[in-house]
């Protein structure tokens, strides 16, 4: 699947070697990388999103770079006179950021709702219900944290996607938070699983762990076919999106050429693209 959405705001790997992989960042330009298995899909942004009925914003930290208030351009602060060309690449531009912001949103939400559901249905059957519940709670802890950084508020937008949001939301306190659940639940880990191991057909120790493979096994069948449907779905939005971002990747090279108070501040960083008309 192409992962431009899926993780279109980080890449949380939990509970990875007992340790919390948070936000994978785009070194360079210090803002989230959000790429796929196609090189097309590789889009980082540069800045935090806000978009409502009549503005979208551009922020950095809190601070605003740049917004468009009902076809009007200002630049930190100030507002930019346009000519009827650059008035209306800035519409189609704002146009397209709207329409395309919420979407990510919805997948982000979509996304982690069916890893949550995924992690849950695979490891509570193996590990015990008590394990089981301390899974759905830092599951529940993970969506939380997103809705800091993705979110829906009446008819607002918001999609933080610069270093420093995440790494307020993905820092080291959630890191610590994961890493005192799985100190807390990893006795009754290893016990349930160490159980299920053992309470498997054979008589030999090779023949329960062959058993208890099988089992996993089973289990990791049972839930791509309850999940396919979903995935597959969610795989459907992820790659219009993708194809949907090499358009507005395009419209805005194209803007910032036409107008220069917007070269140096890149909201989209991604190789060139041709913008089809």
């Amino acid at each position: 699947m192409r992962k431009l959405a899926t993780s279109i705001g980080f890449s949380a790997l939990l509970l990875a070697g007992g340790t919390v992989t948070a936000v994978s960042a785009h070194q360079e330009h210090s803002s989230t990388s959000y790429s796929g298995d196609n090189s097309q899909c590789e889009v980082a942004l540069n800045y935090d999103i806000s978009v409502e009925p009549k503005v979208m914003a551009v922020s950095d930290a809190g601070t605003e770079v740049y917004r468009i208030e009902m076809g009007k351009l200002y630049v930190q602060g100030k507002q930019v006179s346009l000519d009827a060309k650059q008035q209306k690449l800035l519409v189609q531009y704002s146009d397209e950021v709207s329409k395309q912001v919420p979407e990510v949103i919805a997948l982000v939400h979509d996304a982690v709702g069916i890893a949550s559901t995924a992690a849950s249905m695979a490891l509570t059957p193996l590990l015990g219900d008590a394990a089981g519940a301390k899974l759905d709670e830092m599951m529940d802890g993970l969506e939380q944290r997103v809705e800091q950084v993705a979110y829906q508020n009446g008819d607002k937008f918001y999609l933080g996607s610069t270093q420093s949001s995440l790494e307020e939301t993905f820092g080291d306190e959630f890191e610590q938070e994961v890493e005192q659940l799985v100190k807390n639940s990893i006795g009754s880990m290893m016990i349930n699983l160490g159980s299920e191991m053992m309470s498997g057909d054979g008589d030999s120790f090779e023949k329960k762990m062959e058993a208890f493979g099988q089992k996993m096994e089973n289990v990791g069948q049972d839930i791509e076919l309850q999940m396919e449907s979903q995935a597959q779905e969610l795989e459907h939005r992820a790659d219009k999106m993708c194809d949907d971002f090499q358009q507005l990747i395009a419209l805005e090279q194209k803007l910032r050429a036409e107008v220069p108070e917007l070269e140096d501040y890149p909201l989209i960083d991604s190789p060139t693209v041709e913008l089809l008309e």
